[in-house]
């Protein structure tokens, strides 16, 4: 029989150093896993509060390694921060018109000067129709992009030289997005070159009896000598209304998609004030931030301008609470005169004065040059057989 060694208790006790070994190790580690979890929150919290500080910019996530040997992955966060600065404040002017009596029911120094900004894209949009209306091009005609059109300065949809845009598609671009690049199309296409599509611009201005508003541009950029009032934008809001209802209701698309792109109309009341069809907002920095609204409600209907609010926010809160304070006062019936574009023959665009500046007071008198340019004379409209053709 074999022999088999069994080990008494005493034998298979643990020394008495181990013993203590083993208690020492039972302290120590849950004491050591307790103060480098503090140690890994209190990281945590300190990256976390760093994070939270505000930038001008976008900024980039520190990378992060997992701890099964992953690559860094590195996300991006978008921080809301302020465009202008507390001491933002543009010149400012607004006026709220009864459309059915042709009354004004609000006003304040409705004609001072002020930049329209973007505003300007309601007459682009005015002389489109106009050719529209006329059948000398239609909604699916294609419109070249020149180079001059594709490097425009943002808003815009993208367009590159040597492309072409369909009329409507340039249409619901000017109307949403508020398209610069699309704005020059239209320019070109109508006049040959942005500069005398201006002129046709301020031309049209004067027939429809905007006596205070030059057009040096078709898209609303920055330009000292491109300068209207809130009574003329307020006109021209009726006006367009008026003569084309059948592509005034472009002015409330709520979006528009283009090449994969899903634009929101700019204007916010369209989604957020009851009655509000229409029509367009408008931005620059010296310009501040515009609207011309237009609201109908019970067979009551008001046209509303503001020019040069300190922000998106104030601007619209602005016009919903001249809305609601002033569509009670218009009138149910009109009785307004019918608004009539005079001739070219006897249309005089008054040369605007050198001094003029961005203030609360009027401006002085626009002065008339005792024998105006040849160029103050409009010559019919020949649209360019480069600019367009019709669609395939």
């Amino acid at each position: 029989m074999a022999y088999i060694n069994r080990l008494g208790p005493a034998a298979i006790r643990p020394s008495r150093r181990a013993r203590m070994f083993a208690a020492l190790m039972a302290f120590v580690l849950p004491f050591a896993a307790t103060t480098i979890g503090s140690s890994d929150t209190g990281a945590k919290t300190r990256a976390t509060d760093a994070d939270a500080k505000p930038h001008a910019t976008e900024a980039a996530a520190k990378p992060r390694v997992t701890d099964t040997g992953a690559k860094p992955r590195t996300t991006r966060k978008r921080v809301r921060h302020a465009i202008h600065g507390a001491g933002y404040r543009p010149a400012y002017a607004d006026i709220m018109v009864d459309d059915n009596s042709g009354q004004v029911l609000h006003e304040t120094d409705p004609d001072a000067p002020r930049h329209p900004a973007s505003l300007t894209k309601v007459m682009t949009l005015y002389l489109l129709f106009g050719e529209l209306e006329a059948g000398r091009i239609k909604l699916d005609y294609d419109l070249a992009v020149s180079a001059r059109a594709a490097e425009q300065n943002p808003t815009k949809l993208g367009l590159r030289a040597g492309q072409t845009i369909k009329v409507e598609d340039a249409i619901k671009g000017l109307v949403t997005k508020s398209a610069n690049d699309a704005a020059v199309v239209v320019a070109e296409a109508l006049g040959g070159s942005e500069e005398d599509f201006a002129r046709m611009m301020t031309r049209k201005a004067r027939a429809l009896g905007m006596s205070s508003t030059t057009y040096v541009n078709a898209s609303g950029l920055p330009a000292d000598e491109q300068i209207t009032t809130a009574r003329d934008q307020a006109l021209l809001g009726r006006a367009i209304m008026h003569r084309f209802p059948q592509y005034y209701s472009y002015f409330s698309l709520p979006a528009f998609a283009y090449r994969g792109r899903f634009m929101s109309n700019h204007n916010s009341l369209l989604r957020t004030v009851d009655g509000v069809d229409g029509i367009k907002t408008g931005y620059t920095e010296s310009s501040g931030y515009n609207l011309i609204s237009s609201t109908g409600r019970s067979g009551r209907r008001i046209v509303g301008v503001i020019l040069g609010e300190r922000s998106n926010g104030a601007r619209d809160v602005h016009m919903r609470n001249l809305i609601e304070q002033c569509i009670p006062q218009a009138a149910t019936q009109h009785t307004a005169p019918e608004i009539v574009e005079r001739k070219d023959s006897e249309v005089a665009a008054p040369v605007m004065p050198a001094n003029f500046n961005l203030s609360s007071t009027p401006a002085a008198d626009a002065v008339t040059p005792v024998a105006p340019p040849t160029t103050e004379t409009p010559a019919p409209v020949k649209l360019p057989s480069t600019a367009f053709q019709s669609a395939p």
